[in-house]
């Protein structure tokens, strides 16, 4: 538990006039600049919250973040937890104005392969109007376009219309359990009527999106034992199970071949697609061709019956992210292994749950499992799915913010990759959920050469700028 500390009250419940307000955002645009050495500032900062030997670069992140809020003003407490740390900042109270939350992480995931970066991923790099650097898209770069436009707002002597509380972790890329531990003695401090992260992507260069709804997550480890040692495969060939042989059977009878997930009572609790859901997705300009050319592949592959936009935004999917098994060094050495192991994760849609899958997964494998060998399934991380509201005021002042400061209407998009905190906001907080990302699908998330558009940060910035000046108008 903790205290914030008491900040004057400014009881200003009214946006500014429009003529200020257009000044004000005239001012914002001049201190590009500035906004950009802050970037590469807290991207040379290596916070992999996964590595151990990384936690005095988590701390420093920390720190670097808490100190920005604390120049401008806001009342900051940085969190101790079992792990890495947390920020917590706020602006003054704004008496019967809505609170809103902004969420967003520190912590970056790991730079390996080190070999396939063309600059150094924490040497922030600008080339063709992008910045590359570990953490550029996911998620420095995007939370802190809030965390500029609160701290300009403020710096500028200007009144906010409502009180702005931040959220900043250290260990999202690692499933945010201290935070979802500790969310409900938090909630009172932390209390609002929307959440507001900034954590995934635009529909497509040019096309700005609201997302509303997320995929959840489970992540598992599958580890098969055969001999207590590896032995040559030329005199014990035929003679005893090969781990990697029977890890690939279990991983294979996974999925079928056209994509459909084959556990038994996966799909009881999907939820099917509305018709109209259909429509507006097929109406989005992308084609499947740009998409593959986008990832680099030759031809698309996913369940059967469904678009590319359906399959991985709303349809639940399988995948295998490692595996490992006998010699990896150079030439060839025959042996049976005696062991092998694999990571794989299921992404969930809403209603799906993590609990109820790995008891349908262990059932599965208890089933298809080869004779001879011996394994052991270790749970790791899962989340729910969640969709949010869109008919909201919130939602609304979004479309018209966004629409502004990047010269197009955004669209109605759902996304495939999971926030796992998110649905416990809502859950715990009882808010609505605004997910705004200003990346673009290309931007090497997770991936060497990760990066962000410049010109976005910034518009980023001019559209958080604005959703607080169109949130308190539709509130007003």
């Amino acid at each position: 538990s903790f205290t914030v500390p008491e900040t004057p009250e400014k009881p200003v419940n009214r946006p500014p006039s429009a003529d200020s307000f257009d000044q004000f955002l005239d001012s914002l645009a001049s201190r590009r600049e500035h906004h950009r050495e802050d970037l590469v500032e807290w991207l040379r900062i290596p916070s992999v919250s996964s590595d151990s030997g990384h936690v005095a670069d988590v701390r420093r992140a920390c720190e670097w973040v808490a100190q920005k809020f604390s120049r401008a003003g806001l009342a900051v407490q940085t969190l101790a937890t079992e792990g890495h740390p947390m920020v917590v900042a706020k602006t003054p109270p704004v008496e019967s104005g809505p609170v809103v939350l902004v969420y967003g992480h520190y912590d970056v995931q790991p730079a390996e392969p080190l070999e396939d970066w063309i600059t150094g991923p924490f040497d922030p790099t600008e080339r063709d109007g992008d910045l590359f650097a570990r953490g550029a898209t996911d998620d420095k770069g995007q939370v802190l376009t809030h965390i500029q436009s609160v701290c300009e707002w403020l710096s500028a002597g200007r009144s906010l219309p409502m009180q702005i509380k931040f959220l900043v972790e250290g260990e999202e890329e690692v499933g945010s359990e201290n935070l979802e531990r500790m969310l409900p003695d938090l909630a009172e401090e932390l209390a609002c009527d929307c959440v507001v992260i900034s954590d995934s992507s635009q529909y497509a260069d040019g096309q700005p999106a609201i997302t509303y709804g997320l995929r959840g997550i489970a992540t598992y480890e599958l580890t098969v034992r055969g001999p207590s040692q590896d032995l040559h495969s030329g005199s014990f060939g035929g003679a005893v199970m090969n781990p990697a042989i029977a890890l690939s059977k279990m991983l294979a009878s996974m999925i079928d071949e056209n994509g459909v997930i084959q556990i038994p009572g996966f799909y009881d609790r999907v939820v099917p697609l509305t018709d109209p859901q259909r429509k507006a997705w097929r109406e989005l300009p992308q084609t499947d061709e740009a998409f593959a050319k986008t990832v680099g592949v030759e031809r698309l592959f996913g369940e059967q019956g469904y678009t590319t936009d359906e399959r991985r935004w709303a349809r639940p999917t399988f995948d295998i992210n490692g595996l490992t098994s006998g010699h990896q060094g150079e030439g060839v050495k025959t042996i049976i292994p005696a062991l092998a192991n694999a990571k794989f994760s299921f992404r969930l849609v809403p209603d799906q749950d993590p609990k109820e899958l790995t008891e349908q997964l262990m059932a599965h494998l208890q089933a298809v499992a080869p004779i001879g060998i011996n394994w052991k399934l270790e749970v790791d991380h899962g989340a729910p799915g969640m969709l949010a509201q869109i008919e909201t005021p919130f939602a609304k002042a979004a479309e018209l913010a966004i629409e502004a400061a990047f010269e197009a209407k955004p669209v109605l998009i759902r996304e495939g990759g999971s926030i796992p905190i998110v649905t416990r906001f809502q859950e715990v907080l009882g808010c609505d959920c605004l997910l705004l990302g200003w990346g673009l699908s290309d931007d090497n998330a997770h991936s060497p050469n990760e990066k962000f558009r410049v010109e976005d940060y910034y518009r980023g910035i001019q559209a958080s700028a604005r959703l607080w000046n169109e949130i308190a108008t539709q509130l007003s």
